[in-house]
């Protein structure tokens, strides 16, 4: 059974840091590709970053976030993370990390399989 499982949320203040992790388990983790995705309410889902699950990861990151959000991952722990650096009120979101099960890890892919949700509050 494939589990995405995302921790890391919480509320900080603008300026601030959070780590998001998803660990992964119930597939094979490696040579797929793993994205992190953002939804506010009464908007639409954003694609925030994604990452190709091999030893040279090949990564993406939306513009709105470039320079502040990096995307890594950990391949024995199968878990991918998303350290999130002076975060902003518009960051708020409920932060969804989602699996990919193929080798092309590129924008408008359908993702297989997704995790509950993390939420993360910013305030000014």
């Amino acid at each position: 059974q494939v589990q995405l499982v995302e921790s890391g949320g919480g509320s900080v203040q603008a300026g601030g840091s959070l780590r998001l992790s998803c660990a992964a388990s119930g597939y094979t983790y490696t040579s797929n590709c793993m994205g992190w995705f953002r939804q506010a309410p009464g908007k639409e889902r954003e694609a925030v970053a994604r990452i190709y699950t091999t030893t040279y990861g090949v990564t993406y990151v939306a513009d709105s976030v470039k320079g502040r959000f990096t995307i890594s991952q950990d391949i024995p722990k199968k878990t991918v993370y998303l350290q999130m650096n002076s975060l902003k009120p518009e960051d708020t979101a409920m932060y969804y990390c989602a699996a990919a099960l193929t080798r092309i890890c590129d924008t408008g892919i359908e993702y297989n399989y997704w995790g509950q949700g993390t939420q993360v509050t910013v305030s000014s």
